[in-house]
Parts: C-alpha cells; sequence; structure tokens
C-alpha cells in the first residue's frame, strides 16, 4: 500500500491531480501498480465506474485532494464539498460527501446504483463507511491522516 506524506494543502492538491493523471494514462507492464487491476477498477470491468473511497477525519484533506483530482480530469469548476447536497455532477465525475447521511439506504436516493453502475463514470466518496454496504468491492481506498496542522499522510490501498 503506498503511503505519501504532504506538507500542506497545495500538496495535497497536487497529489490528486497526479493520481487522476496516473489513473488516465496509458500504463506499462512492470509497473509499480498492476495493470490488470487498475484498468478494472480505472474502467470498471465493463460493467461499474471508477469508485475512489477517501476515509479521513474532519480537516484530514480529502476535500483538498479532490480538488487537484478534479483539476487532473481536466475539470475547471472549483470543486467543494458538498456536504449540504451530499452530491455534486461534474459531467461524468460524481463527488459525494456521505458525513450528512443518517442511514446508508439514503446514498440510494441519489441514483447511487446507477451512477456506480456507469463505466464511463468515476465517483468519489467522502465518509464511505456510512454507506458501506453499498462501496463497490473494487474501490481503490484512499485513507488520510492528520499528522499536525499542515502534515497529511495518504494511504491508497490499490
Amino acid at each position: 500500500m503506498p503511503k505519501y506524506i504532504t506538507k500542506s494543502a497545495k500538496e495535497t492538491q497536487k497529489l490528486g491531480e497526479n493520481f487522476a493523471r496516473y489513473l488516465s494514462s496509458p500504463r506499462k507492464r512492470g509497473s509499480r501498480v498492476s495493470v490488470k487491476i487498475l484498468d478494472s477498477r480505472l474502467h470498471g470491468n465493463d460493467n461499474l465506474a471508477t469508485v475512489l473511497a477517501l476515509q479521513g477525519d474532519l480537516g484530514a484533506g480529502k476535500t483538498s485532494f479532490l480538488q487537484g483530482f478534479a483539476k487532473g480530469l481536466g475539470i475547471e469548476e472549483k470543486i467543494l464539498s458538498p456536504t449540504f447536497v451530499i452530491m455534486k455532477r461534474f459531467g461524468n465525475f460524481y463527488h459525494f460527501d456521505c458525513y450528512r447521511i443518517n442511514k446508508p439506504e439514503e446514498i440510494l436516493e441519489l441514483g447511487f446504483k446507477e451512477i456506480v453502475s456507469n463505466p464511463k463514470n468515476i465517483v468519489a466518496i467522502e465518509w464511505p463507511e456510512k454507506i458501506k454496504k453499498y462501496l463497490p468491492k473494487e474501490a481503490i481506498k484512499i485513507k488520510f491522516k492528520f499528522i499536525d496542522e499542515q502534515t497529511r499522510e495518504l494511504t491508497f490501498n490499490i
């Protein structure tokens, strides 16, 4: 499981941007991450969206990472956490913030199953533990750990 330390929100954004570019670029055999695993996760093995599950406390850097990730996908709109509306859509990129969800079934009212069933979609979920029973097992899990005021540790379960 690759780990990264970022020392500012800007570094966390840059890591997100680089990760989006890495996921969307052709990969060569022998790369550090299995091409077959990433291809099935990125392209949803023909029947699932690419799903990122971002776990971490408030202020741990999840939204900063997604701001960079969206930039890496070529999205120019400003990415803010959809805490109160729960979901925002930017073309085929969906950003869910499940912090305010009380029951996992609430996510279904937003068309979640259909969204993650479309292999053209990229879905980022903050607070995925709130909807664990509906989270695809192929989701790329990224854990954010608050080290100090500026420093974060990100662990990728790829």
